[in-house]
């Protein structure tokens, strides 16, 4: 049976570039898998999408099926994630959300759980009291829904329990290494026991524990150095997003340093 030319789905905005003098190519996260879709006239003011079609919005479409490019016929805005367009660094983090997202997606491959979890991280990241935790936790949760998720309790090498010590992580491995399986890895680095400790905590609990966390930076930097790593060694690609998020640090940390002379 042939699908129908028009259908609807809800889905998340993960990219838009614009085409031509109004139009707007989209891609977009649905339960589905990923889709591509053109929302024609949509940057003009008096288009009825204007409002219902922006980045990071999860909207109802419905869409028309077409040669390369779904059509958009109509867009409700469902939730657009306010708390992420006043402030720089919810934003960026965003960005980088979305890219890691917009990498693992698969076309037309369905994922309800991906969907699901983008949805929720980006709630997250707008209203969570720490977007640099939430962050930590959102790629835990993402490299275990795309079927990477990092072995944290036991050594990648030997099949022993971790111990409460310095060990290492091979990201060729995809987990932890005891110091006696170190030398047969050279890709791996070291991690500290306070990371370590983190990392399991985020990998088996819920929000709702994560949320009373209070961490030092430090230690988030720490993973966020250690789950890069690993995410562009799954992905084989650099994800472009880091470079401003990097900048965007090193800027708050300058000033800061000016404000305590």
């Amino acid at each position: 049976m042939a699908k129908p030319r028009l259908y609807r789905t809800e889905a998340i905005i993960l990219r838009e570039m614009d085409y031509g003098e109004a139009d707007c190519i989209l891609t977009l996260l649905t339960p589905g898998g990923q889709v591509s879709a053109i929302a024609k006239g949509v940057r003009r003011s008096t288009s009825h999408k204007v409002g219902h079609v922006d980045l990071f919005y999860r909207v109802e479409f419905m869409l028309a099926r077409g040669r390369n490019l779904e059509i958009v016929t109509h867009a409700e805005c469902l939730e657009s994630y306010e708390g992420l367009r006043s402030d720089l660094l919810r934003f960026s983090y965003a960005c980088y959300a979305g890219e890691l997202v917009w990498r693992f997606a698969q076309e037309g491959e369905e994922n309800e759980a991906l969907y699901d979890l983008t949805a929720q991280g980006l709630r997250w990241l707008a209203t969570g009291h720490d977007p640099h935790l939430w962050m930590r936790y959102f790629q835990l949760r993402l490299l275990a829904c795309s079927g990477y998720q990092p072995e944290l309790f036991h050594c990648v090498g030997c099949g022993r329990e971790i111990q409460p010590q310095r060990n290492y992580f091979s990201f060729a491995q995809g987990g932890l290494l005891c110091p006696d399986c170190r030398p047969q890895c050279g890709d791996a680095v070291e991690v500290s026991i306070n990371a370590q400790k983190v990392m399991r905590y985020l990998q088996t609990h819920g929000p709702s524990d994560v949320e009373k966390l209070r961490l030092k930076m430090s230690t988030l930097d720490e993973i966020e150095a250690l789950l890069h790593g690993y995410l562009q060694y799954t992905l084989e690609r650099e994800i472009r997003s880091v470079a401003f998020l990097r900048r965007l640090h090193r800027s708050a940390e300058t000033a800061k340093g000016e404000g305590e002379e």
